[in-house]
């Protein structure tokens, strides 16, 4: 009884690409640490009316907001390791995350940082 050739079980390099390729875009799509979001622009003239105490309150109102947003872009983030490692898909993929929250907080609490230093309310 012949046996036919034995076929030697290799990874092409097609199939090693396209693995890559969907590594990348898993990764990729998963939720941005807090840290790393960058801020939209927000013009420190629409706080330029308020007076230093104003300002103050603003700030403090504007820090606790990003603080929270700030919490569920970091748990969205968690969750997308444990869901990628899982079952190769980010959670927030479909549930979504709060990475342009974070960014418009940002871009306030700097506005209004800006517009306290141009009415000389805190010392730079």
């Amino acid at each position: 009884m012949t046996q036919g050739p034995k076929m030697k079980f290799t990874i092409s390099s097609k199939t090693k690409l396209i693995t890559t390729i969907s590594l990348t875009i898993l990764v990729a799509s998963c939720a941005n640490r807090p840290e790393s979001i960058g801020a939209s622009y927000t013009s420190h003239e629409r706080y330029m009316d308020s007076d230093c105490s104003q300002l103050a309150s603003t700030m403090a109102n504007a820090r606790a907001t990003l603080a929270n947003y700030s919490d569920k872009q970091d748990t969205a983030a968690n969750t997308d390791a444990g869901g990628v490692f899982l079952v190769l898909i980010p959670p927030s993929a479909f549930a979504g995350d709060s990475e342009a929250d974070v960014a418009e907080w940002k871009g306030k609490v700097e506005a209004i940082e800006t517009a306290q230093i141009k009415k000389k309310c805190v010392s730079n």
